[in-house]
């Protein structure tokens, strides 16, 4: 294999016997984007355990900076593959190595994609698509407790969680709800939040604290009426309302509402769904509430993060070609932002204002995930079966921590033996 060579930008944390090749390091992250089931903790163990301790290429040190850095905008385990790539072999490693990460979730996806709307020609099929969505509200509850665990300690934190909520279910956008939780966390700080200060090497003093990366998510907005629930209407309806999403809407306006979107990815999928829906559900009606709903139960079986809602949602509109243009537009700003932080790494280490904004943040996720699971329930649980089921894929999340690749198979054979309707 050849040297790592020395960034131009500071390779100091770089161990000095380090050795990998671009073609090497590309394959590694393929293999861990196609096993890295779990979520973005799960894929960042194996990360550090693979790239840090076996093959010794970055520094344990270093490496928690660039999970830290991976925080700020779009999903951490992505921006960690770039951060790990960029630092090794430039900007354009960085790339090659968040491509290689995410291309087994994106050609899944695309698949299933295509799989999904030929269910729809299918009765045992639509039955089966049907009874993933009581899964899908136990994992956005399952999400809810995780980061409320994490996020909310205090009365302030309480307090913000609350207020997300509420406005969540008036329908206010997300992203001012965001924005506002911030600002207060920036006057009221961390530690009134309920922040500890970050632990160093995972666990010890002194790291970044890594923020949970969403597997499951929500979506805002008013439920559809059962009686026009998408899955059992005939196959003919939905191939027209299909074409009649995609008129008049190009690539390019494809391409920017996703870059728009990508622009405001903080808090990883937890926060992403809910500011999906509401543009491409309830502003831009180029999905209708079913659909979200199921594209959210594809994304989550596939072993990368729920953001790959963007490559079904662009396949809808424009096949394989919407499919790859929306998930590059969703991700540009996380990759131009990680090049910036990459570049300028010593200048951007231990931002306390930045703690103090996330710090916010994260209380009004929590409460903005509650409130998506209120406003789906009515299309997502349709009789004591569904309310059932999504009881009992709590528990086996929360207490016995499944995955959900397996809560969300078995709602698919309950629905398709019409067990779940």
């Amino acid at each position: 294999m050849n040297t790592a060579p020395e960034s131009p930008h500071g390779n100091e944390g770089v161990q000095a016997n380090s050795t990998a090749s671009l073609p090497s390091l590309i394959l590694r992250f393929l293999v861990i984007g196609a096993i890295g089931f779990g979520g973005g903790m799960a894929v960042i163990a194996l990360m550090e355990r693979d790239l840090v301790q076996k093959r010794r290429l970055l520094s344990t040190e270093e490496f928690l900076h660039g999970v830290g850095f991976g925080q700020l905008l779009g999903p951490f385990a992505v921006n960690t593959a770039f951060f790990v790539g960029a630092r090794l072999f430039g900007p354009m490693g960085g790339l090659f190595c968040a491509g290689a990460f995410m291309a087994p979730s994106v050609l899944l996806v695309i698949l299933f994609s295509w799989l999904y709307f030929a269910y729809h020609s299918i009765p045992s099929l639509q039955a089966a698509v049907q009874g993933v969505g009581p899964v899908v509200i136990a994992l956005i509850l399952a999400a809810a407790s995780s980061l409320g665990q994490k996020a909310v300690r205090r009365w302030p934190a309480v307090l913000l969680a609350l207020l997300a909520l509420g406005l969540s279910l008036l329908k206010i956008n997300a992203v001012y709800i965001l924005a506002a939780a911030g600002t207060a966390g920036l006057l009221v700080g961390k530690l009134r939040l309920g922040g500890r200060d970050s632990p160093k090497g995972g666990g010890k003093e002194g790291g970044p604290v890594l923020r949970e990366e969403g597997r499951s998510g929500g979506k805002l907005g008013i439920p559809e009426n059962p009686s026009s629930h998408p899955s059992i209407l005939p196959a003919q309806t939905l191939a027209a309302g299909a074409a009649q999403a995609a008129a008049g809407v190009s690539l390019s306006t494809l391409a920017w509402t996703f870059l728009k979107v990508g622009f405001v990815f903080f808090g990883g999928g937890f926060v992403l769904v809910p500011i999906l829906h509401q543009n491409l559900v309830t502003q831009l009606h180029w999905l209708n509430n079913r659909e979200f709903l199921d594209g959210v139960a594809i994304s989550n079986l596939t072993p990368g993060p729920i953001a790959v809602l963007a490559t079904f949602a662009g396949y809808r509109l424009h096949g394989v070609s919407g499919a790859l243009l929306a998930t590059a537009a969703l991700f540009a700003p996380a990759m131009v932002l990680m090049t910036i932080l990459t570049l300028g790494y010593a200048r951007f280490k231990g931002n306390a204002r930045f703690e103090d904004f996330l710090a916010g943040v994260s209380p009004a996720v929590a409460g903005l995930i509650v409130g998506a699971a209120v406003l789906l329930s009515p299309s997502a649980l349709r009789g004591l079966p569904g309310w059932g089921l999504m009881a009992l894929t709590l528990v086996l999340l929360l207490k016995f921590k499944v995955h959900p690749v397996f809560p969300l198979a078995a709602g698919a054979l309950l629905g398709a033996a019409g067990w779940v309707t």
